[in-house]
């Protein structure tokens, strides 16, 4: 079997491929510059360099070398790419967009790899043990207070989500401190220990509307970490849909912190 790897930022890429090596998938890579990681060379079959928006580019790559089945995996920072220069296939899918929010572009592109008989797959397919499961998943149960918030910012931040503005959101007694912007989530969670204080809930929803296969809400042990700085209390990620990397570390450090993580289905 042939993979292709739509390879981001940060070591998710590189687990990808490690997994793929073990179930004997050959992998070919479309890495971006100033952006992935340089060690999935080592890890792949083939690889290509690209400027974020070369879509012609990709896709001949990926064509030439009989892949008819592509993951994503890693992040892209929009404030890297705010001044995009993308070729002529990557400027058609563009114009394409209804917006220029995260889902809507790249559930344009989903569609444009199908268009040129290349489909999407999870890459939980590959990496299942890394989906976040329903429930508490700390020693500490969020307090009443905290599931109110909870509750109320839930509602507040799927509506965020489907006009395609963040995935995340921060909340205090009820409020909204901090809404996740191009920022991403750390800088918003630091953002909102600084408005407030301590004691807030961290909530992270799947888009409405965005494809399930790309660009899930992720959390792992810099979560914490950043949670542990902003003095936040309690983490609550949609479960089954979003990942948790290094998670096992992650809920040693919450538990040492008493913070509450919590699935929610």
């Amino acid at each position: 079997m042939r993979l292709g790897l739509i390879a981001g930022e940060g070591k998710f890429p590189l687990l990808i491929a490690k997994e793929a090596k073990t179930q004997s998938v050959k992998i070919a890579a479309v890495c971006f510059v100033n952006h992935t990681n340089p060690e999935i060379e080592d890890l792949v079959d083939d690889v290509l360099w690209v400027k974020v928006g070369q879509f012609g580019k990709t896709v001949s790559f990926l064509k030439k070398r009989g892949i008819r089945h592509i993951v994503f995996a890693g992040g892209i920072k929009k404030v890297k790419v705010l001044n995009i220069r993308p070729d002529i296939k990557g400027l058609k899918l563009l114009f394409r967009c209804r917006g220029k929010g995260d889902t809507a572009i790249l559930n344009e592109v989903v569609k444009a790899f199908e268009e040129e008989g290349i489909k999407t797959v999870s890459p939980l397919k590959f990496l299942p043990e890394l989906a976040v499961s329903e429930g508490v998943l700390t020693k500490r149960k969020p307090s009443s207070k905290e599931m109110k918030d909870i509750r109320f910012g839930w509602r507040v931040a799927k509506e965020i989500g489907r006009l395609d503005i963040g995935q995340c959101i921060v909340v205090k007694n009820e409020m909204v401190v901090a809404v996740e912007a191009l920022e991403g989530t750390d800088e918003t969670i630091l953002r909102a220990g600084n408005l407030a204080g301590p004691g807030c809930t961290v909530i992270k929803v799947f888009k409405p509307g965005q494809s399930e296969y790309v660009d899930q809400p992720s959390i792992g042990l810099n979560t914490i970490k950043t949670m542990i700085k902003a003095k936040a209390t309690c983490l609550a990620i949609e479960a089954e849909k979003s990942i948790f990397f290094d998670k096992e570390e992650a809920i040693e450090l919450a538990n040492k912190e008493k913070i509450s993580i919590i699935g929610i289905k």
